[in-house]
């Protein structure tokens, strides 16, 4: 017989027979008492159904008390957790982060985020790799935050680099976290936001570290004019690492402490014997001013997050909607006389461009991305009557606003942008021509001027261009004629549509006749001067119908807002084909 304990008194004894003559139940239990043992007679068959019952019984009696202590220590654990894996690099590592001048992952993180609003994805995502030791080294969060937020009130998705664990240097898992929040922000179409800050890739992973790029760099082309995609460049960047920024829409660096390179410095002396530093090589003035891989070199950390969400707040979330309008605070049916005054009398002389802009946007306010790039031509972000809209301009005041190949590429990349989410563009033209010089042809001023041509014809946006100035030759068709697709096209009083300047037109047209001249310099100034009275106005342009309305400098502001609101809902159906090979 088997027995089971009732209390600390008391027994259970199973009796697998009864006797005779009693039947079941409890035998000589007359009075309870301590000494005495109680039996309890019932069937075989059910003593293994009565002791399952009470054996559940006490489990779940004794998990219950063991339960709450456990779920308290589990509690516990995450925190610790957590907290252990937010410290990053540790105190050490992140006052040397400070004494540098930058922030750290989560710092920048806090910043660009709305407070309270961010989620963090893979927080425990640990490394795999067992080289030279590796199995012993614990990488916080593998050196990667990722995750979404919002800003501004609108969802992105963000993933930053931590250079104190272990450098930020990306390794399988480290891609694997990016590449995860990149296909989450496809999959909500939202931007993408990406602090750099990495001494590369990890090198003890070997090949998975280079696979990892391979899988963002495939990321990058995916999302491609389909998400905003924003790179800050906010520490290092060498080798593969620069790839992924040079593939996204805008690339932010900061002055002094961010720098991309293929090959850093040392490399270079010993290839090539050149001695040069970080900052003069591959620092954001570099690249800003020189190279144009980065749109914007920023100060500081804290300024360039503060110019991150600046930018965000002109962009839709996708190309599947609009940008963000504003109820505007500017009156749509403002006149500005000062633009009646601001082309000078002397066509030589030169003027700031950005003046003209200002006074047709909503509160004079733009956002420039390359200001300091290719200054002779303007691109920039601003709102008419809280419309979100795309300026590219002629710049007078460097180059005479010539077009050579650096202002085609910055123009091309940035026209691009806009047409791919739904922005449209206003061009304003004051162009003698492209820049000559053999420089420029062997360059491949060509090749890098027909891309304008190429996007602005391959554009579908609303496009109106607006003539100031000069519009000679093939720059003004490059500068978005109606021949190649302008939508509305406006002409100041002042404009001077031509093939070619007065001066060389009438060298050409009437050589022999200047050249028989008694007097050749009386009879090529007579010329000069036919030839503007001639071409040196609107009119004929507009006669042709190549102009639609030659309008008051003043009236530009509320003419562009009326041609804009008209074209709001314009629709334009292309042949169907898989790409077009735009000349690179």
């Amino acid at each position: 017989m088997g027995t089971l304990p009732l209390s600390s008194q008391y027994e259970l004894r199973f009796a697998t027979k009864t006797r005779a003559g009693e039947g079941s139940g409890v035998r000589q239990n007359r009075q309870p008492n301590a000494n005495r043992t109680y039996y309890l007679i019932v069937p075989p068959y059910e003593q293994l159904a009565c002791k399952a019952i009470c054996v559940i019984r006490l489990f779940i009696f004794h998990a219950r008390i063991r339960g709450v202590k456990t779920l308290n220590d589990k509690l516990n654990r995450l925190d610790k957790l957590e907290e252990q894996v937010k410290a990053g690099g540790g105190e050490e590592k992140i006052k040397r982060q400070h004494d540098s001048g930058k922030l750290t992952a989560r710092e920048r993180i806090d910043r660009l985020f709305d407070p309270g609003t961010f989620n963090e994805l893979d927080l425990f995502v640990r490394h795999h790799c067992t080289n030279f030791g590796m199995e012993d080294v614990t990488i916080p969060a593998d050196g990667v935050v990722t995750g979404f937020g919002k800003v501004g009130g609108r969802t992105v998705c963000v993933f930053s680099q931590d250079f104190t664990a272990r450098g930020g240097t990306l390794g399988e898992m480290h891609a694997r976290k990016i590449c995860r929040v990149m296909d989450l922000a496809m999959n909500m179409k939202v931007p993408v936001v990406g602090f750099i800050d990495s001494g590369g890739a990890r090198i003890q992973e070997g090949i998975n570290a280079l696979d990892g790029y391979g899988h963002i760099f495939y990321r990058n082309s995916c999302a491609s004019g389909v998400i905003p995609q924003i790179s800050a460049v906010m520490g290092p960047a060498a080798g593969g690492a620069v790839y992924s920024p040079a593939m996204t829409d805008f690339v932010f660096m900061v002055k002094k402490t961010s720098h991309m390179y293929i090959t850093g410095p040392a490399v270079v002396k010993a290839a090539i014997g050149e001695e040069i530093n970080d900052e003069a090589l591959g620092g954001a003035l570099a690249h800003s001013i020189k190279s144009g891989v980065a749109q914007f070199a920023c100060d500081n950390d804290e300024r360039t997050i503060d110019e991150i969400k600046k930018l965000l707040s002109y962009l839709p979330p996708s190309n599947e909607e609009k940008p963000p309008y504003i109820t505007p605070t500017d009156s749509p049916g403002r006149a500005d006389t000062t633009l009646d005054s601001i082309i000078p009398e002397n066509p030589q002389q030169a003027y700031d461009m950005k003046g003209v802009i200002r006074s047709i946007v909503d509160e004079g306010e733009f956002l420039e991305p390359s200001r300091q790039y290719a200054p002779n031509i303007i691109t920039c972000f601003a709102r008419c009557n809280g419309l979100v809209i795309g300026i590219i301009a002629s710049q007078p005041n460097c180059l005479a606003g010539c077009l050579d190949i650096n202002a085609s590429d910055k123009a091309t990349r940035f026209i691009r942008f806009c047409d791919a989410f739904n922005i449209p563009l206003l061009t304003i033209v004051d162009v003698p021509g492209y820049l000559p010089g053999s420089n420029q042809e062997w360059g491949g001023i060509i090749r890098h001027g027909a891309k304008l041509l190429w996007c602005y014809s391959e554009a579908t946006v609303p496009k109106i261009t607006l003539i100031t100035r000069k519009a000679y030759g093939g720059a003004y068709i490059a500068m978005c004629s109606q021949s190649l697709g302008a939508d509305y096209t406006l002409a100041w009083p002042q404009a001077e549509i031509a093939v070619m300047g007065a001066e060389g037109a009438a060298a050409i047209i009437h050589r022999r006749e200047i050249e028989t001249a008694d007097d050749p310099e009386a009879k090529e100034r007579e010329k000069i001067e036919e030839y503007r009275e001639l071409f040196y106005n609107p009119y004929v342009a507009a006669a042709q119908g190549y102009i639609n309305a030659v309008i008051q400098p003043k009236d530009t502001r509320p003419r562009v807002i009326a041609a804009f609101e008209a074209l709001q809902n314009k629709k334009e159906i292309r042949p169907a084909r898989k790409h077009g090979n735009i000349p690179m």
